[in-house]
């Protein structure tokens, strides 16, 4: 059995635990956001960094990809985007002195909050082999020992370049051509563990990865579903989004196992209403449904559409879009029409009264968009209960006109720009025949490796170098202890770092830490641009001094390893690209379609959309030039007696895998993270009391998981399930528990034991 104890610095005594919180932001939202940045950074620089976050001549927020729409409030950031903002543009440094101080080991005893809370990292640091901790080492020597590693190897497919979400999109540009450059395609990314699967779905139904709606179609909706999504904690502006829809007359349906605040009551903290008043009311219905129960519950809804359109012919389905825009429909109505209520009751949780009344908030609306985030993407059945989602919504013409549309809420700035860019271990042949027409050599065809198999080949011995682009990959990913042991084995790894973290701990035989700008800082008055969650691309300019003078942005980390590793290039000008980011825009605009006149465009105020064939145009780029309706079967999520399924969730204090502090207000819980909120009844079947401590043992077939010393909290959650916090919590999902289709650990649908320890 793989165990996972509590770090050395883990002190839970004090954790305190009140009741659920039934609205978002407000006053204590300010509160917080203030207080935290003056903390990290003191009142001078908090002014100065707080005033040009989402700014049009600013930077952009290091935290989540909502946009930010045309007109903009001089306080365009939430209480966790200012939490990002200062843990990046804190004044706390980590210098050669803390590593001698600390070896690998006492790194390795530390949180990862622990760990953030030391500083921002202030120049390369090198591990050499058998060493115990990292040394000072120059820029020079530090590319040269990634070459000489990458030069060894028996072939470019023996190394693996991983890359965060908040690269930017020049950066990410450079990145994968040096990987390609290189001869390998083994680019996995954050996305192959949280979007995926909506990628996947919507690439085979509508013909494009992204999502079909912009900020104004959200504005004007008459139906906003919002499935699998906590919008309070990992998208807080969103909920101003919401609110002004709610404003236009928009009903709002929160799907969710969790009854989350933000959803419940909004105090906009920007409007007198919101600071002094009750707030707005966002969730017209509540469906708590049960885990994975969310494709019985589309297709249940689009059983009631299709009987009440046989009831009252040509109202209901919009059968001139059906037929002139998409295939498949009937195969699909003939499944959807011999759905099994039962089973559709048992799957979802949710009595047919609650569904039949959703079904009639559909019918009285013009214009539909879903919301989802990873409540959706992170099950075995994540892709096909997408694509029932986009029959949904195709039945009724739902996508491609105004108000109406698709909305996979994109966690990580720019996650979807580095996708855009290429940062993708499937590349197409058409992106492939664009890098070989504008840089003159022939890039790798063949596949690479996505998060979970880069984590089986390091474990195998398949790969032997690690390049992570930013992110903190030990914590992000699934089975914490396989992935652990499979870095130790690397004969290198490299972290492209701002601040410290629990990869940096786990090491290969040989390590390099190498630290860069972040977002805040500025970078030789130079911008980089990122595309936002709903498709626009936009400039970002950092303002603060850089923390450091050692600190090299992320351009010039990627363009020096570029020169040291293929000397005098016959086909990439890196040394240009390293000086003058419009000449890699240049070469952008030639490679990647709609981003034509890159650097004159998006000079424009508030940046440019990027072209959406099936918004723009009603057209969907599949194989047969129509959307398609799917067939999806019903599979029920039937779990042993005796046990539950458990969703990793974020807590309030953190965003991703950078954790701000200890509580998580909305929820009641102050003063620690090791808790697992359980429904009372669920509690009760088990003899366990509220508040007991138990360890929570998940089973696969290759054998059990354990998470130890946990805090049962009763609390609102839908039967048979329950929720923890990651990192945490993702010793508990297995490597090989993947999504069909997008591989996507199923990181919220984890069965589990809850006992006693020993």
């Amino acid at each position: 059995m793989v165990r996972k104890a509590p770090r050395e610095d883990v002190n839970e005594d004090g954790l305190e635990v009140g009741p659920p919180k039934e609205w978002a932001a407000g006053i204590p939202g300010v509160t917080r956001s203030l207080l935290t940045s003056y903390a990290q950074m003191g009142a001078g620089r908090t002014f100065l960094t707080l005033a040009r976050v989402n700014q049009k001549d600013g930077f952009d927020c290091p935290g989540c990809a909502w946009p930010e729409g045309g007109h903009r409030s001089p306080a365009e950031f939430c209480e966790n985007g200012a939490k990002a903002v200062a843990e990046e543009a804190t004044t706390r440094r980590v210098t050669r002195d803390f590593f001698a101080a600390h070896t690998i080991g006492d790194l390795a005893r530390h949180t990862d909050y622990w760990l953030g809370q030391q500083g921002r990292l202030t120049e390369p640091m090198y591990k050499p082999e058998g060493a115990d901790r990292y040394e000072p080492i120059t820029w020079e020597r530090a590319f040269g020992v990634v070459a000489e590693e990458l030069r060894g190897l028996g072939g470019p497919d023996e190394a693996v370049f991983y890359t965060s979400g908040r690269t930017s999109n020049e950066a990410a540009f450079v990145y994968q051509l040096l990987v390609r450059r290189f001869g390998t395609n083994n680019l996995p990314d954050c996305s192959n563990m949280c979007h995926e699967s909506s990628g996947s779905a919507l690439t085979q139904t509508l013909g494009i990865g992204k999502g079909t709606v912009s900020l104004e179609d959200l504005h004007r909706a008459d139906l906003v579903f919002v499935v699998g999504q906590n919008p309070g904690t990992n998208h807080p502006r969103m909920l101003s989004a919401l609110e002004r829809a709610k404003r236009n007359g928009a009903r709002i349906v929160a799907v969710n196992p969790l009854p989350e605040a933000g959803l419940l009551r909004f105090k906009n903290p920007q409007r007198p209403s919101g600071l002094a008043g009750r707030g707005t009311t966002l969730a017209d219905r509540f469906l708590q449904i049960r885990l994975n129960g969310d494709l019985a519950l589309f297709k249940a809804l689009s059983r009631l559409l299709l009987e009440a359109e046989d009831a009252a012919p040509g109202t209901v389905v919009d059968h001139a879009f059906v037929q002139e825009h998409t295939h498949g429909f009937e195969e699909w109505a003939a499944d959807t029409r011999a759905l099994d209520w039962a089973e559709v009751e048992e799957a979802t949780g949710l009595d047919r009264g609650a569904v039949e009344e959703t079904a009639r908030d559909v019918l009285g609306a013009k214009s539909v968009i879903v919301c989802w985030a990873m409540g959706l993407t992170q099950h075995r059945n994540s892709v096909a209960t997408i694509r029932e989602v986009v029959n949904f919504l195709l039945l009724r013409g739902n996508v491609g006109r105004p108000g109406a549309g698709v909305c996979p809420v994109r966690g990580h700035s720019n996650v979807q720009g580095d996708r855009t860019m290429g940062i993708y271990e499937k590349p197409s042949a058409a992106f492939l025949d664009a890098l070989h027409d504008e840089f003159g050599f022939e890039p790798p065809r063949e596949h690479g490796l996505d998060t979970v198999e880069a984590i089986r080949a390091l474990r195998s011995g398949e790969a032997k170098v690690f390049f992570a682009m930013g992110g903190n990959f030990v914590a992000a990913t699934p089975d914490t202890e396989v992935t652990e042991a499979a870095l130790r084995r690397a004969r290198l790894t490299v972290q492209v770092s701002t601040k410290l973290n629990r990869s940096h701990a786990v090491c290969g035989e040989r390590a390099l830490i190498l630290p860069t700008l972040g977002r805040t800082e500025r970078d030789n008055d130079r911008f980089v641009t990122v595309e936002d969650s709903m498709g626009m691309v936009h400039a970002s300019r950092g303002r603060l001094r850089p923390a450091s003078p050692d600190l090299l942005p992320e351009v010039a980390i990627v363009c020096g390893l570029a020169r040291e590793l293929f000397e005098d290039d016959p086909h990439v000008p890196w040394k240009e690209f390293e000086a003058d980011y419009d000449a890699i825009r240049e070469r952008i605009a030639r490679v990647v379609p709609g981003f034509g006149d890159f650097n004159t465009r998006v000079r424009a105020p508030g940046g440019f959309a990027l072209p959406n064939a099936p918004r723009d145009e009603r057209r969907f780029p599949t194989a047969t030039g129509r959307a398609t309706f799917t067939v999806n079967p019903l599979e029920v999520l039937r779990v042993p007696e005796g046990r539950l399924l458990l969703q990793t969730v974020r807590s309030h204090d953190q965003y991703n895998t950078t954790i701000y502090g200890m509580d998580d207000r909305y929820r009641g819980v102050s003063g620690g993270r090791r808790v697992v909120f359980v429904n009372p009844d669920d509690l009760a079947e088990r003899g366990l009391a509220d508040g007991e401590t138990v360890d929570l043992v998940s089973e696969w077939p290759d054998g059990e998981r354990r998470a130890e010393r946990f805090r049962v909290i009763a609390y609102p959650t839908a039967r048979g399930c329950c929720a923890a916090y990651f990192p945490e919590t993702n010793v508990l999902v297995p490597l090989d528990s993947v999504a069909e289709t997008s591989n996507t650990p199923t990181s919220k649908s984890v069965v589990v034991r809850l006992v006693r320890p020993d």
